[in-house]
């Protein structure tokens, strides 16, 4: 079986229902999620199958949903089904709520890194940000892309952010705070400057 179609030479793609562009903001916007998908991969392999077994349960699951948000933006077609739904959300703010307490309260902005496996999840965080700026965008040019996938991105990134910090606290290593940052959060949670004073 042959991998390459020769379709793709004159700089357009196939969607679900239609072709477009190669640098279309939708192929944007999926291909994003692809590549966050790599690096959820990449991460996967970072980490002990033991201590990280939770994690890594839930990586497979962000994994199968990141296909099914890229599918959804995919389709153009007249009878739309989306695979993304409200529980996958819904899951990623429970495991939130669960990892947050597995690290030490944060009180300044960290800096990507520490382990190996919390720089990988950072960098898949920035680039979910990403994924979400060009969903955003997309649902400007497209009114019936259902909010679900835009929503998830959101909590995904979320996620990873606790996710990379719990790596670190549960590996014995401690984030990097960024030295000229003021006291912006308490108790994890965000805090105003007003309330600092």
């Amino acid at each position: 079986m042959k991998i390459y179609t020769k379709t793709g030479d004159k700089g357009q793609t196939s969607l679900i229902g239609g072709r477009v562009d190669k640098d279309d903001v939708r192929v944007e916007a999926y291909g994003t999620i692809d590549e966050v998908n790599s690096f959820v991969g990449k991460v996967v392999t970072d980490l002990d199958q033991e201590k990280f077994s939770d994690i890594l349960e839930d990586l497979e699951a962000i994994q199968h949903e990141l296909f099914d948000a890229g599918g959804d933006l995919a389709n153009v077609s007249s009878r739309r089904e989306w695979k993304l739904d409200g529980k996958a959300i819904e899951q990623l703010e429970r495991r939130i709520d669960q990892l947050i307490e597995d690290a030490p309260d944060l009180e300044r902005f960290v800096l990507p890194g520490g382990s190996q496996a919390s720089a990988s999840l950072h960098i898949a965080r920035t680039i979910t940000r990403r994924a979400e700026r060009q969903v955003v965008s997309l649902a400007k040019v497209d009114p019936e892309l259902p909010v679900t996938p835009q929503k998830y991105l959101n909590r995904l990134s979320d996620y990873f952010f606790a996710c990379a910090r719990a790596v670190n606290a549960r590996q014995g290593i401690s984030d990097v705070e960024y030295i000229r940052s003021a006291k912006v959060f308490r108790t994890g949670k965000r805090i105003s400057k007003q309330e600092e004073q």
